[in-house]
């Protein structure tokens, strides 16, 4: 990700994009892609510790897509005694990176789970560690009775007790093949 000219095509550039590239200082008054000037760490003040979550043994990282994606599966920050994890949307996607269950809205919502659960697990934490969720469904007035049950069950079965916060919302999702995402909030204090 280091070179932009990479991923972005000058010449397809509108001029509105031009204008508002050369005002962060990523294009020229002539047009040409400029090297950064930001570090990878800034040196004024400590960054969080921020640490990228693996799991590819049930789901691969978002830049390996057919069409790449530049965000992280979930991200843990670091905060003295205690840890959080910020958890991407997460869907029905396999560890080849395809959906999974195609139109089947009951069982991308238990695969969606099963990824969540494995994120949670690479850094020893669990459904009791969740404080929020936000979940993206397709078509919430043909789908929310469907996932209200089974969110139910499984946050019974995992004796979750108090339940996370927690929004649904209808939205257009990034795959027309996928029928719920959920994002995912969780935070822990340390062992020592």
């Amino acid at each position: 990700m280091n070179n932009i000219d990479l991923k972005l095509n000058l010449a397809k550039l509108t001029e509105g994009e031009k204008i508002e590239m050369k005002k962060l200082g990523i294009l020229s008054e002539d047009n040409h892609l400029i090297g950064s000037v930001y570090p990878a760490v800034h040196s004024e003040r400590p960054p969080i510790e921020k640490h990228a979550v693996h799991v590819p043994s049930v789901l691969n990282e978002a830049y390996t897509y057919q069409k790449p994606s530049s965000f992280s599966r979930a991200l843990r920050l670091d905060f003295g005694e205690y840890k959080v994890l910020l958890v991407s949307g997460t869907a029905s996607v396999n560890e080849e990176g395809k959906a999974e269950h195609i139109g089947d809205f009951r069982a991308q919502l238990w695969r969606t789970y099963r990824n969540i659960t494995n994120l949670l697990e690479a850094e020893g934490m669990s459904w009791h560690d969740v404080v929020r969720t936000t979940n993206y469904l397709r078509d919430i007035e043909r789908d929310y009775e469907d996932f209200n049950k089974i969110r139910t069950s499984f946050f019974q079965w995992l004796n979750l007790d108090p339940l996370p916060a927690s929004t649904g919302i209808q939205v257009r999702l990034c795959w027309e093949t996928l029928l719920v995402e959920i994002e995912v909030y969780a935070i822990c204090k340390l062992i020592k």
